[in-house]
């Protein structure tokens, strides 16, 4: 779906002005996380909010809107709008539209997939978290696949880490599981957590081709699985024996059923 590029060297983070697209995706979630910070507007949002509403009330677009949908917060959210507008124009510019925006919503939803069924199965084993989703709403889950992808197209680019610790980009891989599970330490939400390491996962593998490769053993796989199923069913039916090859590959010939 998408090709692997290797780049070493500085990165122009802060040259050229960004796409239009990603300049609306940060005005996007800028509006829903000031329109959290009041209690009117929060009610209305909280309908697009990923939520144990999804399976309780059948809110499936919640798995989808919550990607824009910001939490409220402190100052720091401008921080969070440029870290996004720094690695979103690398991703932007490498992928284009089409292929950015398919990427962040091919991710945004396994990732919530992944943190749904979790969420499931520890309400199924009586383990309830006080902050389900906490981790992955907005632009929380926004960074963490734009931050993969920037970590897969330029793996070998070397970034400042708080702009004093030198890291090569494709170490923020396990740099954002990492980050993920002392969220998790903090907020319990596991089924978050493992929202996090999903859309990690699927964004390397989207542009690096293993989802690709993945899915098209699956379907050889269930291909051959139908056609032994019909084979087997015809040979019941019609009465119908392989004939076994000799050591050399050629059928036996004094077997009854060769003419």
């Amino acid at each position: 779906m998408y090709s692997r590029s290797v780049r070493s060297g500085p990165i122009d983070f802060l040259g050229d002005p960004p796409p239009r697209d990603l300049l609306i995706l940060m005005v996007v979630l800028f509006v829903t996380f000031s329109m959290n910070s009041f209690e009117w507007s929060a009610r209305i949002l909280s309908y697009f909010r990923l939520s144990p509403a999804v399976w309780e009330q059948g809110f499936l677009w919640q798995l989808v809107t919550y990607l824009f949908n910001s939490p409220a917060g402190g100052i720091f959210f401008l921080i969070t709008l440029l870290i996004l507008y720094m690695f979103g124009k690398q991703v932007r510019g490498r992928l284009g539209r089409r292929g950015f925006w398919l990427l962040l919503l091919q991710s945004g939803i396994a990732a919530a997939l992944v943190a749904v069924v979790t969420q499931l199965a520890m309400l199924l084993v009586g383990w309830e978290s006080p902050f389900p989703f906490v981790l992955m709403q907005g632009d929380r889950m926004v960074i963490t696949i734009l931050i993969a992808a920037f970590a897969t197209l330029f793996r070998g680019a070397v970034i400042n880490l708080f702009f004093i610790l030198p890291i090569r980009a494709r170490d923020f891989l396990w740099l954002e599981i990492l980050f993920g599970f002392f969220g998790f330490l903090a907020t319990r939400d596991f089924a978050g957590f493992l929202g996090i390491c999903a859309a990690v996962a699927m964004t390397y593998g989207s542009l690096t081709g293993g989802v690709r490769r993945m899915l098209r053993e699956w379907r050889l796989r269930l291909e051959r699985k139908i056609i032994e199923l019909r084979l087997r069913r015809m040979r019941k039916r019609r009465g119908i024996r392989l004939v076994q090859p000799d050591e050399g590959g050629d059928a036996r010939r004094d077997d009854p059923w060769i003419n």
